[in-house]
């Protein structure tokens, strides 16, 4: 039950932060209000025996990809965001009602289909999320895709080494 409440509890705070971050008027306040709802992701991770994902969560967007945020942020030198349009609420509600009666559809859809998905044990969720078992699928299943995205990445950070360098070679 604790387990649940805490599961409900940290993702209300990631739709709220998440909703901070997209109304927040300061580029500054608003990185920040990612980086709550990311550790609230983490969060939702562990309460899911994910451990290994909830770590790699805060140490790679948490930490390295808000680090570059933020440089980027500074800087820019961004000051504060224009002033927009005022919101239409009118516009707000409706969509969110629109997306409650979507997501009620495809339940009933997917619970006629009988493709709803099934419940799994906490041993096989735990197991399932630690870092052995997901490097052992890693290496053995997936180990050539895996292979070319270390390419493609090394490549695309070549390609940008050479773009951002200011006399051509």
């Amino acid at each position: 039950m604790a387990a649940q409440l805490l599961f409900f509890l940290l993702a209300v705070v990631s739709i709220a932060a998440g909703l901070g971050m997209l109304l927040s008027r300061n580029p500054v306040s608003s990185a920040l209000w990612l980086v709550l709802n990311l550790f609230c992701i983490a969060g939702l991770y562990l309460t899911l025996h994910a451990q290994f994902i909830a770590v790699v969560q805060i140490l790679v967007y948490a930490g390295a990809i808000m680090v570059l945020f933020l440089f980027v942020i500074l800087l820019l030198n961004l000051d504060a965001l224009p002033q927009g349009k005022e919101i239409e609420w009118k516009k707000v509600i409706g969509f969110v009602l629109a997306m409650g009666v979507l997501a009620i559809l495809c339940y009933v859809v997917a619970s006629s289909l009988n493709i709803l998905p099934t419940h799994i044990s906490m041993e096989s969720a735990y197991e399932s999320g630690l870092a052995t078992s997901l490097a052992e699928v890693l290496f053995s299943r997936y180990a050539l895709p895996l292979e070319i995205i270390g390419v493609l990445l090394l490549a695309a950070t070549i390609g940008a080494v050479m773009i951002a360098r200011r006399k051509p070679v």
